[in-house]
């Protein structure tokens, strides 16, 4: 027991090893300078450890992230395309230039009227991971089940959650799940406290450290004159900053769509690593558990914690079998991750220079990601829970003598007193 005890605890002190993004895995990979862009990779393998002996899966707690989406506005891609147009009237483009204005142009026929929407890759993602969960845990799901599925108002999570649930309905056309999306639900889906509002702004105190890195981080001029051949046209309407960003968020945004147009070609991957690591440190100072905060972000997830814990109660004093599947975003699931304290989705650490060393965005919450916590029981009622993170097992922050399961009343005692 001692043995499993101290493998749980090493679990848990290993996050350089697993949060580390280097500049290598980057340019390797180069869909996870997205961060939270980066399409939900499909796991390695679904061959989970074992229940022990005795016990089966009766129940499922789910919070899901939307899949893959069109980037937020439409003027996400016409600004860049329009600005090339422009130079290209005034004959201010390269030979490359001319291209990626071709490219743009490309893109624009998928993307125009789409902005925010869930992509076509965005569906297939939720069947995908509903499928699996079916196949992993076929005693969860029948006809005599209790299920409930509830999203954001948002539709990217509403046609997220619709289309996971077809699936699971599919595999088993008996399984009853009323599907919710209305504002009922919002109180612990998608909450942010007036005072993380402040914190998250740009009067916080992650601001400034923010606004000197993406200085000192974004280097434009290479990327520039590889577009534009007229110097003094660029110094007249180009901000070369704002293009660089422009350029890499359609860039990286083009993994989620059909379209097989690739920009990445434009940038070197020392760009690409520089770029994301302003992208991360951004995504976890206003969402993830940044110090100065004082655990106002993370707070917002608390509401979530009690309606996983409630629910899961209902099912267990119920006797019965079940799943609650909920459906929401990015700035949910981060400060969800940090609160529970998951491996590697929460550090004390406030430099921007240094918050790729450990802790990455899109390990955390590429499109699509997922948290599941599956319950097992056995004959006696004794129940324990294994939790998974984007469907690979993963430790909270405290000792188990049967990693990855922990005993339901030991981790429910932890959440709750989160």
């Amino acid at each position: 027991m001692k043995k499993l005890i101290f493998a749980a605890l090493a679990a848990l002190m290993m996050p350089s090893a697993l949060a580390q993004a280097s500049l290598e895995e980057i340019a390797a990979t180069p869909g996870k300078a997205g961060g939270v862009y980066y399409a939900y990779p499909t796991p390695d393998s679904t061959a989970w450890t074992a229940a022990p002996k005795g016990y089966k899966p009766f129940y499922i707690s789910h919070y899901g992230r939307h899949g893959s989406r069109y980037l937020i506005s439409d003027n996400d891609y016409a600004a860049p395309r329009d600005l090339l147009r422009r130079a290209n009237e005034a004959d201010a483009l390269t030979e490359l230039g001319r291209d990626v204005l071709v490219r743009l142009d490309s893109v624009w026929q998928e993307g125009e009227g789409r902005g925010g929407e869930l992509s076509p890759l965005g569906a297939r993602q939720h069947q995908a991971i509903a499928r699996r969960m079916y196949n992993a845990y076929p005693q969860v799901f029948d006809a005599q089940g209790r299920y409930t599925a509830c999203s954001t108002v948002v539709m990217r999570c509403a046609h997220s959650m619709f289309n996971f649930v077809s699936q699971l309905r599919e595999m088993n056309p008996q399984l009853v799940i009323p599907c919710e999306s209305g504002q009922r639900n919002m109180y612990f889906l998608n909450y942010h406290s007036p005072e993380s509002g402040f914190y998250s702004s740009e009067r916080g105190p992650w601001y400034q450290s923010w606004r000197r890195f993406r200085a000192a981080q974004t280097q434009p001029d290479r990327l520039v004159r590889s577009i534009f051949a007229d110097a003094e046209w660029v110094a007249t309407w180009v901000d070369p900053v704002e293009f660089m960003w422009q350029m890499y968020w359609v860039a990286v945004d083009m993994q989620n769509m059909e379209t097989k147009v690739d920009f990445f070609d434009l940038f070197t991957a020392e760009e690409l690593y520089s770029l994301w690591q302003v992208f991360n440190f951004n995504f976890f100072a206003c969402n993830s558990s940044y110090a100065a905060a004082d655990g106002q972000l993370t707070g917002n997830a608390r509401n979530l914690v009690r309606d996983i814990v409630a629910k899961a109660d209902r099912c267990i004093a119920e006797g019965g079998h079940g799943a609650d599947f909920r459906f929401g975003h990015d700035g949910n699931i981060i400060p969800l991750t940090a609160l529970m304290r998951l491996t590697n989705c929460y550090t004390d650490e406030m430099r921007p220079e240094k918050l790729a060393e450990v802790w990455s965005d899109f390990k955390i919450s590429p499109m699509g990601s997922n948290l599941q916590m599956v319950f097992f029981r056995n004959n006696s009622g004794d129940v324990l829970v294994k939790i998974l993170l984007n469907e690979s097992e993963i430790a909270v922050d405290m000792p188990s003598d049967i990693f990855p399961y922990y005993r339901w009343n030991d981790l429910r005692d932890y959440l709750l007193k989160l």
